[in-house]
């Protein structure tokens, strides 16, 4: 694990920041976006707001938004590079998303194997069942 000063950590949505390479290469390394082309994680940002977080000017962490802009966001792709997980980046990413100007009036949705602890404390509760999702055709298994 990386020691870092939390406050030296810079939350930003400019596009111009972003490092195509460190996102593809952070979603390889999920569990949810590793079977995608590095072509469909590229388009997938082009739809979306996307925030990055940033030390010493290397991208350590990432989050989309995709959003209606008026009733309801699906905050997706969030993921914090492996050496600076525990540190609070994953925490400020969240709270610079749900306290944003666009999104702390809208319905917020995610979903997440084994993160909830970090989404709780900012107003996302487990809806018990009520979402359903719809596989994408590349990943059915038949």
């Amino acid at each position: 694990m990386t020691d870092i000063d939390i406050m030296q950590v810079l939350i930003s949505s400019d596009p111009s920041l972003l490092d195509l390479d460190a996102i593809v290469q952070f979603l390889r390394e999920s569990y949810w976006a590793n079977e995608r082309s590095d072509q469909k994680i590229k388009k997938s940002l082009k739809g979306s707001t996307c925030f990055g977080a940033y030390y010493n000017n290397r991208q350590i962490g990432f989050a989309r938004v995709v959003t209606d802009g008026a009733t309801v966001y699906w905050l997706c792709d969030v993921y914090v590079d492996e050496a600076y997980r525990g540190l609070g980046v994953g925490k400020k990413l969240i709270e610079t998303i749900t306290t944003h100007e666009d999104y702390r009036n809208v319905f917020g949705i995610l979903s997440t194997r084994d993160a909830h602890g970090l989404y709780e404390p900012y107003g996302f509760v487990r809806d018990h069942g009520k979402t359903l999702t719809r596989i994408p055709d590349f990943l059915r298994k038949n």
